[in-house]
């Protein structure tokens, strides 16, 4: 499992396109980071980070706020994303991932078999 996580001034880009590279980590089998490296982003045309991703074996991204359209394209690559996640620090993110307490919006998850903890991220309701 590789996830990555768009990063501005070193924690998460709250936009997706406005990141200055992506922070990705290495996950072992039994959910222990291996190993953590920094890729710049290529040009952001539409399409263009999901595709770039995907060739880097990403299986999981962790974002802020994206598009529809970008979350679509993303899961055509077979990549997970995971939105409405805060701006905070890339390797923390993917610790709550694996230990299910990331807070997020929604979930674009098609594959069914993870169990994210649904139950976070429930409580945020703006009136």
């Amino acid at each position: 499992m590789i996830v990555a996580i768009p990063s501005l001034n070193g924690v998460l880009s709250s936009h997706f396109g406005g990141a200055e590279f992506f922070v990705l980590f290495e996950v072992s089998e039994d959910k222990k980071i291996l190993n953590e490296f920094i890729l710049p982003t290529p040009e952001h045309i539409e399409g263009s980070y999901p595709q770039f991703l995907a060739q880097n074996k990403v299986t999981d991204i962790i974002v802020g706020g994206v598009g529809g359209k970008a979350i679509d394209i993303f899961n055509q690559f077979g990549i997970n994303v995971y939105t409405g996640a805060p701006s905070i620090l890339p390797k923390t993110l993917v610790e709550q991932l694996l230990d299910n307490t990331l807070a997020v919006t929604d979930n674009t998850c098609d594959g069914g078999h993870h169990d994210h903890g649904h139950a976070h991220g429930e409580h945020h309701h703006h009136h």
